[in-house]
């Protein structure tokens, strides 16, 4: 399979909140999120579910790759716009490494709806 890296996606970063006592929370303040663009990534289909409980919902999986030999600065809890999407970092980002250099960097990305 041969990709072309000839997407763009924003990652947003928010920072956790801070109560009142100073302390921080495990929720993320998303109203203050920083934007950071990346080009030349390539974002493929994944994986998809349906739940169909209580609460009927699709969850959808994508891929992001990035080019041979670039790091990108995306950790879990990070969020993306990719595809027009709005999407969640789905657990560790993978960093690939061959011979000790950097060789690329893969996260998945899901969107729940429903």
């Amino acid at each position: 399979m041969t990709l072309h890296y000839t997407q763009t996606v924003v990652i947003f970063r928010a920072p956790f909140v801070v109560d009142r006592y100073g302390n921080t929370s495990t929720e993320r303040d998303w109203t203050s999120a920083t934007r950071t663009t990346v080009r030349r990534v390539s974002v493929q289909p994944a994986d998809s579910a349906e739940d169909d409980g209580d609460r009927p919902a699709v969850t959808t999986g994508l891929r992001l790759i990035t080019r041979r030999g670039v790091d990108i600065d995306l950790i879990p809890g990070d969020r993306v716009v990719a595809l027009g999407r709005l999407l969640d970092t789905d657990g560790d980002v993978a960093r690939y490494v061959v011979g000790g250099r950097h060789h690329h960097t893969e996260a998945r990305l899901k969107e729940v709806t429903g």
